[in-house]
């Protein structure tokens, strides 16, 4: 917990920075690409406030109103997030279409390339460091602050590659055609970009909805589960997954074979106690309930 606080503070204060560089420079360089660089880390600020009060919430454990405990607003706060970075994205998209039409943008190109030194390495950094503490924390939260990291560092480069080309263009005698080059880099980096925040939306979205996690995932559980099992005598061992931020939540069901002697209650509490410690051990977010039954009918 104390890494994943430190990585979220790492992205808010990463993102303060950026969003005052990104606006000074745009401000200063009169190009919509920086203006909608900047843009896009103001809303990381924005959100970035609410995933640290998130994560905070989601140390809590399970009370009368969320029976279930708080990590279930991790999916919620990345499928808002994934959304207003893609309402974000059309926007800028649509308004560089209308300015590409309508002759384009002039802007002082030879300082725009500075920014996109300086925004393009700065972000990369800010990613990979985010993108450790997210695998040593297996925090949802803080790769997707990753990733988000990862699509601005993106956009910075698409800028800066934009730039070099535009400023060499406006020193030839192609100058006429520099204007296009803001706009058109622009729809360049929102096509770039849109894929990421497209793909946290969907796999936030089956979280939300309860949808199983993607077939590898549920093959490889299975494949962690039923040998810790195994030395049940069963009949057959049904098992249903559902992640929930950073907690993966696993119903299990062992229809007992004739073989099966039950002597007493905790030999049942053994047995679920030794097949969970085998899988927290893998994955320490595993949640797990196991119900022993005769009956095939109760489990379908």
């Amino acid at each position: 917990m104390r890494k994943e606080q430190k990585a979220l503070r790492i992205s808010l204060f990463g993102v303060v920075f950026f969003v005052a560089l990104a606006l000074g420079f745009a401000v200063y360089t009169g190009s919509d690409a920086i203006l909608f660089d900047g843009i896009y880390s103001l809303v990381s600020f924005a959100t970035a406030l609410l995933t640290i009060k998130v994560a905070k919430l989601a140390e809590r454990p399970d009370d009368d109103n969320f029976h279930f405990g708080y990590t279930t607003l991790e999916p919620t706060l990345n499928l808002f997030k994934s959304l207003i970075t893609i309402v974000v994205c059309v926007y800028a998209a649509v308004e560089a279409l209308q300015r590409f039409l309508t002759g384009g943008t002039e802007a002082e190109y030879g300082w725009a390339v500075v920014y996109g030194l300086l925004a393009t390495s700065g972000c990369f950094i800010v990613a990979m460091l985010l993108r450790k503490y997210g695998r040593d924390s297996r925090s949802d939260l803080v790769n997707v602050e990753s990733k988000a990291w990862f699509v601005d560092a993106l956009l910075s480069a698409s800028v800066l590659l934009g730039f070099i080309f535009a400023w060499t263009i406006s020193k030839s005698s192609y100058a006429h055609y520099a204007p296009y080059v803001d706009p058109l880099l622009l729809m360049i980096i929102v096509a770039l970009a849109l894929p990421i925040p497209g793909k946290i939306f969907l796999n936030s979205l089956r979280e939300v909805i309860v949808m199983a996690p993607p077939p590898d995932v549920v093959d490889e559980i299975g494949e962690r589960l039923i040998p810790t099992l195994a030395h049940v005598p069963h009949d057959l061992i049904e098992y249903r997954v559902n992640k929930r931020g950073r907690n993966t939540y696993l119903l299990v069901h062992v229809l007992v074979s004739d073989e099966f002697e039950l002597h007493s209650i905790e030999k049942l509490d053994d047995i679920r106690r030794k097949s969970s410690a085998q899988m927290k051990e893998w994955n320490p977010e595993i949640v797990m309930d196991v119900l022993f039954v005769k009956d095939k009918t109760l489990i379908y």
